[in-house]
């Protein structure tokens, strides 16, 4: 898996909030030797009564093992990352679970972590937070993205098996930068309009009353506005030049829908909602096409080239398998890209 096919993984989960904590739990309730640290004693002890080791220090949590999950508030990774590298040897793999990637990925290669570590981000979660809230199966059929740098295939090789195989995960290989501008539409600014939503409620003198009325569009429109607000700001503003850019698309969409409501224009009105129902169709259930692809050693920059396309395309991998020094990738596009 990691250390290759029967070989016994040894992991650790830095950071057991909602994310970090759903890896540990999932890793142990698979039957893998790892353990965990939290800052928070509290959150550590929890962690013990569900039967899952949990260190008192970071140091001991990571000491001696081949696989690292940094969690945590997305300013405290950087820090993370160097305390957990020198602590690990050259053989550990390195990953996190953070929302925006660019920033960390150009923060590890200046310090010539990248053959190593591999940015990731499941997308995943919950309007929860904490240990309290996670749950094993809650990456199971989820998009999982990784950011490969040309001197990292290995170690996103080795990552991508163990994501697929133990945490039932769909793999999206991708450029952190990409990542960073699909995440700003795709999971950031649905944040920014869930909390002008939920906040003109707030501030409505009518509040009470559009809280009684509020149906399934207004909770589903709200749901993210429960996240823990501090998530939220490091969230955004992590990624800040793209959720602003992303949400300039957004904001010309709904001047068009506006103007057309503001001058009686019901056939625009109509055919703009028809285009967003395309997509929100698409959503719903997009089929895929499944190829097999391989790479034999020597033709790095031509994989790497192909990950970044696919992911780029949306598509995912649902396997990786390496043999005698050649790669196999099962991959799935949408149908048409």
């Amino acid at each position: 898996m990691v250390d290759g096919p029967g070989a016994p993984v040894r992991a650790a989960v830095v950071g057991t909030g909602l994310i970090g904590g759903s890896v540990l739990l999932r890793l142990h309730a698979a039957g893998l030797d790892v353990t965990g640290w939290d800052p928070d004693e509290e959150t550590r002890r929890r962690a013990r009564l569900a039967g899952v080791p949990a260190q008192e220090r970071l140091v001991d949590a990571v000491a001696g093992r081949d696989v690292v999950f940094l969690g945590g508030p997305l300013p405290t990774l950087p820090a993370t990352l160097v305390e957990v590298a020198a602590a690990t040897g050259e053989g550990c793999l390195l990953t996190d679970v953070g929302s925006t990637k660019a920033e960390l990925a150009e923060f590890a290669a200046a310090r010539g972590l990248t053959h190593r570590f591999v940015p990731g981000h499941p997308m995943a979660g919950t309007d929860r937070a904490g240990l309290a809230a996670a749950a094993p199966g809650l990456f199971v059929g989820a998009p999982w993205v990784l950011c490969p740098a040309p001197d990292g295939l290995a170690a996103f090789r080795r990552l991508s098996t163990l994501i697929t195989e133990v945490l039932g995960a769909r793999v999206v290989p991708m450029a952190a930068d990409r990542h960073d501008a699909v995440a700003a539409l795709a999971s950031h600014v649905p944040h920014l309009l869930a909390g002008a939503l939920a906040g003109a409620a707030q501030r409505s003198p009518l509040r009470d009353a559009v809280l009684t009325l509020a149906a399934g569009s207004f909770r589903d429109g709200t749901r993210v506005a429960g996240t823990p607000p501090q998530r939220t700001a490091n969230m955004l503003g992590g990624n800040r030049d793209e959720v602003l850019a992303a949400l300039a698309g957004v904001s010309a969409f709904l001047d068009e829908l506006a103007g057309a409501l503001r001058s009686g224009d019901g056939d625009t009105l109509t055919a703009r909602y028809a285009e967003a129902g395309t997509a929100r169709v698409a959503l719903a259930g997009r089929p895929y096409d499944e190829q097999v692809r391989s790479f034999p050693a020597g033709e790095e920059h031509a994989e790497l080239a192909w990950l970044r396309d696919l992911g780029a395309a949306g598509g995912h991998l649902s396997a990786c398998e390496v043999v005698a020094g050649a790669v196999s990738y099962t991959a799935h596009l949408p149908d048409g890209a």
